[in-house]
């Protein structure tokens, strides 16, 4: 394996209250980074202080948007030991959407050690507050300077990590969502299941326009705008009396790892789940008819956000009272219970830091 070096910063940084985190809005104290270079491999990797990236204009990152990244979180169990939430699936999306890219992924052992060592070296960092955690961003880009259509011919690799609390402003209150009628984040064949920075740029303008409107997320549909995809940052589950439903991954929506947890943990209760096409026209007809309990959406951030409203054709329709159903608030404390340890870790998705 690439050896690793460590060049540790003489002047840390103040730690921001556990209170008062937000979410992305503070960086710890170093970062782990490493470079490949065709016909060389991957070299220079090491934790080093946080800062710039020395980086050419002439990039392809810049230039032809050759860039992906992965959202993970390490927690502090109540034991005061720290663990990863399910670091392999992350690297497997990774590598996964770096081959759909034209990137070179890291080696399994490089991208675990990397990560190892850059949160040991920065473990304090890791809050201990409720709701808080540390919030883990592995990038891929494209750093070899060249103008002309290509892949690059360089990769740059890096971890960096950020102390959060709630993902959004209402915490773990029900949210409303925006179901997007004119834009689409993805198209079949394109890059919608990968985590690429293309995805996110080309969501920036309806989620800018349904926060005016007091929208807390954008739920995207598919090129008919009909099927439903996912929720900006999330994957999204709908809770019908006979079943639960989630969309089923089609290409151009993102496999998500608490999406695929959550899914392990409602089999493991034999409860009814399915992945399958779901239509908002559905969704809103079973509403009206009484038979949709609730609604939710899961990712890294928020883990689980209950959607009390749902707009659609200019009007908004209320989930459960826009109240918390009693679903998503098993499901939300008892991932939450076996990330911070107090359940058992019976599917064995965490992973001890190596100090």
């Amino acid at each position: 394996m690439t050896t690793i070096t460590k060049n540790l910063t003489n002047t840390p940084k103040a730690l921001p209250p556990s209170d008062q985190l937000g979410f992305g809005q503070h960086f710890s104290d170093h970062m782990f980074v490493a470079k490949y270079t065709e016909g060389k491999g991957w070299s220079e990797a090491s934790v080093v202080p946080y800062g710039p990236l020395s980086l050419d204009p002439g990039a392809s990152v810049f230039h032809y948007g050759q860039a992906l990244f992965e959202g993970m979180k390490a927690f502090r169990k109540e034991s005061g030991e720290v663990v990863f939430f399910r670091p392999e699936f992350n690297y497997h999306r990774l590598a996964e959407g770096a081959a759909r890219l034209c990137l070179e992924a890291p080696p399994m052992d490089l991208f675990m050690e990397g990560l190892h060592q850059v949160v040991a070296a920065d473990e304090r960092w890791i809050p201990k507050g409720p709701n808080t955690s540390l919030y883990i961003r592995p990038t891929l880009i494209g750093s070899e300077p060249f103008l002309g259509v290509r892949p690059s011919r360089e990769t740059l690799f890096f971890i960096l990590l950020s102390p959060v609390g709630s993902y959004y402003s209402e915490g773990t209150k029900p949210i409303k969502i925006w179901t997007e009628e004119k834009y689409l984040r993805a198209a079949p064949g394109g890059l919608g299941a990968v985590k690429a920075g293309a995805n996110y740029a080309s969501s920036l303008k309806a989620a800018l326009e349904a926060k005016k409107k007091g929208y807390a997320q954008v739920l995207w549909l598919d090129v008919e705008h009909q099927g439903i995809e996912e929720v900006g940052t999330m994957n999204v589950f709908f809770v019908f009396d006979n079943e639960i439903v989630t969309p089923a991954l089609n290409g151009s929506i993102l496999s998500g790892g608490t999406r695929d947890a959550i899914l392990q943990l409602l089999r493991s209760k034999n409860l009814p789940v399915v992945e399958r096409r779901i239509t908002i026209t559905e969704v809103v007809d079973r509403l009206a008819k009484g038979e949709l309990k609730e609604a939710f959406g899961t990712g890294t951030a928020a883990v689980i956000s209950p959607v009390g409203v749902l707009h659609y054709q200019g009007k908004d329709w209320t989930i459960n009272n826009n109240e918390n159903g009693p679903l998503s608030t098993q499901l939300y404390n008892e991932i939450t219970a076996i990330q911070r340890g107090a359940q058992a870790d019976t599917l064995n998705w965490l992973v001890p830091l190596k100090k």
